[in-house]
């Protein structure tokens, strides 16, 4: 039964406040995330053959609500299952409040009930939940930038969705369902001027929960914030934040007489730049990770709005890619900042003399997000730039070497002596094996994922790609030439460049961001009424 993937980790949270023994509350999550893993990994393989669908309460018409797993979902209930599992060991003797590992299942649950459902307004209710315990996690260390943070998400949150709510109360209007797939035939015999308006209230919400420029800016806030624990800050970039771009491939199929690929895809690079001209200006090493979720969503958005299938393909593996890399990236930066008593980039150094594991993984996952040859990165991206037309790879090219140039900047932290009067006394903190562990699978996925790349595509996606030896060899020469002017531009622009100091400075006050949500839904709705686009077809098809 698909309801046991929601209804269990929701039992289990409740369940933990029964036991007075904290060892036995650990055993208990560990047990059951891995169960669930093994479950989700069951429904994975039996989804290759056939859909699964089960209705809840007997209903056969448009009155019942559906949960399937088709194949793009079942990937993403296993990417859920599997990045929690690792948040579990990772925080396993890190945190031994039963209120975190009570938020911690009710999230994931809820996670879970967002990739099963059909029904739209069960999304709703399920991500009004999921805010809520973001939020409470965000605050969970309860200092006052991480309470302004935690009520900031809250409320563009609460905000956002209203947006979401009239959206498929539209189409409820024009269709008589709820149920994704039924809307999505009815909406094919609908006049196009009709959907337009749900389908700009929706892709509203949707943009957001995908950090989209410009409005982004409540995910540095979020996942960078200093009260929320490592483990959740690698969820919320990781994983969270997918779930947005999950909902956006499902609205777009909904609408497909409507959806604007050009128009997302132009979104995508602006996105991607934005991101990493952000991340250039911080010194806040969860922050630079941070921005870079953003410029990594860009990525992956202009994956899914080229026509083509390696294209297509290579932006679904770039959110797998995504997920492993920039965990591993949270997870170990949040060691380190626990290592040397700060997050200011400019007074760690050492990382691989103190701890040699932690150094190799940052590297590895470094490797990753910038692409590097036989790393998982250079795989997506290969097959992200295969489809695209010159502007759009010239764009991509941008937008990795602003990624090469910030993880140059990022990675001074691992050689060099770190300043002892700035930083706490690092000889006498232990490092946790359990967290060494969670860490370690991550970066390996990050090299396992480029070596087979071939085969987890075909094994995830259930496509047949191959890579083109010459072609990857000049995407290695390109990576090459990358990382040479990425260094001249970090060496003699970056460190004193006046624009990003701005940036540093920058800050986008609640009501701003409000406003951008306005500005954004008019952009989409203004767009479908008066462009057939031949301006975005010209410059990116």
């Amino acid at each position: 039964m698909l309801t046991y993937l929601v209804i269990i980790p929701i039992l289990i949270a409740v369940s933990l406040y029964l036991f007075p023994s904290s060892k036995v509350v650990r055993f208990i999550v560990i047990l059951t995330q891995a169960s669930l893993v093994l479950y989700a990994v069951f429904l994975f393989s039996a989804t290759r053959e056939t859909d699964i669908i089960t209705g809840i309460g007997n209903f056969n018409s448009v009155l019942g609500i559906l949960l399937k797993v088709d194949s793009l979902s079942s990937v993403f209930i296993v990417l859920t299952t599997f990045v929690f599992f690792i948040a579990t060991i990772y925080s396993f003797n890190e945190n031994n409040d039963k209120l975190f590992w009570f938020l911690l299942f009710i999230w994931e649950g809820l996670l879970l009930g967002v990739f099963l459902t059909c029904d739209l307004f069960n999304i709703f209710v399920l991500i009004e939940v999921a805010t809520v315990c973001v939020s409470i996690l965000i605050m969970f260390h309860r200092g006052n930038r991480s309470m302004y943070d935690g009520m900031i998400y809250l409320m563009i949150n609460v905000v956002v969705i209203q947006f979401f709510l009239f959206g498929i109360g539209y189409v409820y209007k024009l269709t008589g369902t709820l149920d994704m797939n039924r809307a999505a035939a009815a909406l094919e015999n609908i006049n196009r001027s009709s959907q337009i308006l749900p389908y700009a209230l929706i892709m509203t919400a949707v943009s957001l929960k995908c950090a989209f420029i410009p409005l982004s800016s409540w995910l540095p806030k979020a996942h960078g914030t200093p009260g929320a624990p490592s483990s959740v800050s690698a969820i919320l970039s990781g994983l969270h934040i997918k779930s947005g771009v999950y909902l956006f491939i499902r609205v777009q199929d909904i609408f497909s007489s409507v959806a604007m690929p050009e128009f997302f895809l132009a979104i995508g690079i602006i996105t991607g730049i934005i991101g990493f001209l952000n991340a250039l200006a911080q010194t806040d090493i969860k922050l630079i990770l941070a921005y870079h979720t953003i410029s990594q969503i860009g990525l992956i958005v202009i994956g899914l709005n080229i026509s083509d299938t390696y294209t297509f393909t290579g932006g679904l593996y770039h959110i797998i890619n995504h997920t492993f890399f920039k965990s591993a990236l949270f997870l170990s930066a949040g060691m380190i900042a626990h290592i040397y008593g700060t997050r200011d980039i400019n007074k760690i150094r050492g990382v691989f003399r103190r701890s040699p594991l932690i150094g190799a993984v940052t590297v590895m996952a470094v490797f990753g997000i910038t692409g590097a040859p036989l790393f998982n990165g250079s795989i997506s991206k290969y097959f992200i730039v295969s489809g695209a037309n010159w502007l759009v790879t010239g764009a991509i090219i941008i937008i990795n070497l602003g990624t090469i140039i910030s993880f140059i900047k990022y990675s001074a932290i691992l050689f060099g002596t770190a300043q002892e009067d700035a930083v706490k006394e690092t000889k006498n903190i232990k490092i946790d094996k359990f967290q060494q562990a969670a860490i370690l699978i991550l970066g390996m996925l990050c090299f396992l994922g480029g070596i087979f790349g071939e085969d987890f595509i075909r094994l995830l996606f259930n496509m047949n790609v191959s890579v083109d030896t010459a072609g990857y060899l000049e995407k290695v020469g390109l990576f090459a030439g990358s990382g040479i002017a990425g260094y001249f531009i970090y060496k003699y622009y970056v460190k004193t460049s006046v624009l990003l100091k701005r940036l540093y400075h920058a800050q986008i006050s609640f009501r701003a961001m409000c406003v951008y949500i306005g500005v954004f839904f008019a952009l989409i709705l203004i767009s479908s009424f008066t462009f057939s686009m031949p301006l975005y077809r010209v410059l990116f098809s």
